[in-house]
């Protein structure tokens, strides 16, 4: 039996007057777009991973407010699987004097009729089918997940 590293990512769709927020980013020297999205670290839960790769990719501080789903993809075989978490959240405010990450070109608002016409630039399928899944108007319930709390870091 092999055994992999699986990447644990978040990512959000958030919606603010009909249009839904997008950050475009490099990736293996191309721009594309993409839902705020990245991987979880260490000690932090899906929630918090998601409220913070949001707000260092776009400058948006949110509130998670639904669980969207589940979504698992292999580039190709042999590649990494990827296992994101996608939740739904409602925009606070936005921060002009926050940096945004390395390789985040710009964050925009984009209307759902835009991000379908985009969808070459699309930094993979994933990012398709949460907003369809989003526009059907899919929502779980936060306490969907379980998490257990982390054990004491020793000092």
């Amino acid at each position: 039996m092999n055994s992999f590293e699986p990447h644990i990512t978040v990512a959000t769709i958030v919606e603010q007057e009909g249009r839904l927020l997008f950050v475009r980013e490099m990736q293996a020297g191309q721009a594309v777009l993409n839902q705020p999205a990245g991987h979880a670290e260490f000690g932090e839960d899906l929630l918090q991973a998601a409220y913070r790769e949001t707000l260092e990719e776009t400058a948006w501080r949110v509130e998670i407010t639904d669980l969207l789903g589940w979504y698992i993809f292999q580039p190709h075989k042999g590649a990494g699987v990827y296992y994101r978490t996608c939740f739904v959240a409602r925009p606070l405010g936005h921060d002009p004097r926050q940096k945004l990450d390395h390789g985040i070109l710009e964050a925009l608002w984009l209307s759902p009729e835009q991000i379908r016409a985009r969808h070459a630039e699309h930094r993979g399928p994933l990012v398709s089918r949460c907003v369809e899944d989003y526009l059907s108007g899919r929502r779980l319930p936060l306490d969907a997940i379980y998490q257990h709390p982390w054990p004491l870091q020793q000092r």
